[in-house]
Order: C-alpha cells, then structure tokens, then sequence
C-alpha cells in the first residue's frame, strides 16, 4: 500500500513537472508560420565548419566551440515547435546558404554578414563574439582606444573576420599579420608585439601562458550569430525572430553559453545591429 502511494505520488509530480512543457510545445506547433514543419516531424538545422565535427564511425554531428552553445539551442527551437531535431553538416558558411536555398535545410546557424542578406533571412543575432586585444606584461594600454597609437605593434591572424575589422579601424598602429594564432602569441611574448587583436576566446585560452598579460574588457568589433532562413520564408523567420528574442530575454541563451563552458562568448545586446560604438 505505502509503495502503490509513494508511486502515485512520484507520478504526480513527473505529471506536473512536464505539464508546463507540455502545454507550450502544444501551443507553438499549433503556430501557423511553422506547420509545414510539424507535418514533417523534425527540423532540419544547419551547421558548418567549424561549429561541429562528425564521428567518423556513426556519422553523428557534435558541436565544437561556439557550436556546443548553438546545438543546445537548436535542440530548444525544436523543442518550441514539437518536432525532433536533425543537424545537417555543411563545410562552409556558403555551403549552408545552398542548403538553406535548395531546401535541404529549415534554419541555419549563421554568422551575420550583411552581404548575405540577399540570399538569406536573418533573426536578431543571439550570441556574440567580441574582438578585442590581449597586451602585454606591464601594459599601459587599458581600452581599445589607447591601442592605435604611432609605435604600437599589433599581432593580428592573416584574413580572419577580426582582422579585417582591425584594418578598417586602426589608422597609425603597425599591423603584424601571422598565418595562425600561435604565432601571433609568440610577437606577443617575445615583445616584438605590443597587442595582439583576436577573438575573446582565443586569447582568455592563451593569456595564462604569459604571466601579466591582460585581456581587454572591451571590444572593437564583433562576430554575431544569428538563425538564417531561406529568403522567401517570411513567415518561418517572423516566427524564428520572436522565439529569439524571447530565449534572450529568459536567459536561454545565456545558461546554454554557461553549460557549454565557452568563456569569451557573450549574449547578443539589443542594440548590436544599430551602429552604437562597442563597449563590451
């Protein structure tokens, strides 16, 4: 009798534990602007390299840096519309946008480039990647401003998005540009190199291995995400645009950035996309 009763009770509160889940998943799959994707069960979510890697022996999809953060809130966005989440695996950003084209793919995970926006529809992005410097040791340099002086050496990763930001930018410093990141930190260490401009998260990884060196707590420039959809599925991305903005306001995105372990990634601020000067 005491094991029938413990047992019923268990089951009471599995029950009103996942009412609320229940309930919400009813409601969005019942949403108009996606119900050509309840019919088909699942939602096909592309990703590309470097956001995953493959197991070579079941062909499985994981998410890599920033995309341990992105699977998990690709399983989310699923879960709002009640269907079962497929990763589909593309090589290249321009390798999802024909995917996203041709119909292979429902959303994309995508960086923000305003270019692409003749091809594809974006949400408000939802996780951001600042640019900022790593210096020096003994450093007089404090914010990203005091970087672009005459006489200052910047270490810089040929041709990456925060590169190529930092030249649109910096007008008297010297750029020193290196094929990959453990170079750029070698013109750091041996202080043939004054800053060293990169994404966050490269440099929080390298800046313990130089006693004193700091990481700037501003930002220059950014890499944003943002959910893509092919450009003439208006009413999908209306839809993918308000589930965005209110997994940011729930802090969805923020707990997914915090489980995933990814130090330097940062919720997307409202006004990103607006033109205000960076500051964090």
């Amino acid at each position: 009798m005491l094991r029938t009763r413990r047992a019923f009770i268990l089951s009471a509160m599995m029950l009103a534990l996942l009412a609320p889940l229940t309930a919400a998943r009813a409601e969005s799959s019942s949403d108009p602007r996606v119900a050509d994707i309840v019919r088909a069960g699942k939602i096909r979510v592309g990703l590309h390299l470097p956001q995953f890697v493959k197991d070579p022996a079941t062909g499985e999809i994981k998410g890599s840096g920033t995309g341990a953060v992105i699977v998990q809130i690709a399983q989310a966005f699923a879960d709002s519309i009640g269907v079962r989440l497929e990763l589909v695996g593309n090589p290249s950003p321009p390798a999802l946008i024909e995917c996203l084209k041709a119909g292979g793919c429902d959303v994309g995970f995508l960086g923000y480039v305003p270019g692409r926006t003749g091809d594809v529809g974006y949400t408000p992005p939802h996780i951001m990647v600042p640019f900022t410097f790593m210096v020096r040791p003994g450093s007089t340099i404090r914010s990203v401003t005091d970087v672009d002086k005459a006489g200052t050496r910047i270490a810089a990763v040929k041709s990456h998005a925060s590169t190529i930001t930092l030249g649109r930018i910096i007008k008297q410093a010297e750029t020193l540009t290196v094929e990959i990141p453990d170079e750029a930190f070698e013109l750091i260490r041996s202080g043939r190199a004054d800053a060293w401009a990169s994404p966050r998260p490269p440099l929080l990884e390298y800046a313990p291995k130089l006693a004193g060196a700091r990481v700037l707590d501003d930002r220059y420039g950014e890499n944003l995400q943002a959910l893509a959809v092919a450009k003439n599925q208006t009413a999908r991305l209306a839809y993918a645009s308000e589930w965005v903005e209110a997994a940011k306001a729930s802090g969805l995105i923020q707990r997914a950035i915090e489980r995933a372990g990814e130090r330097g990634i940062e919720v997307a601020p409202p006004e990103v996309l607006t033109g205000t000067t960076p500051t964090r």
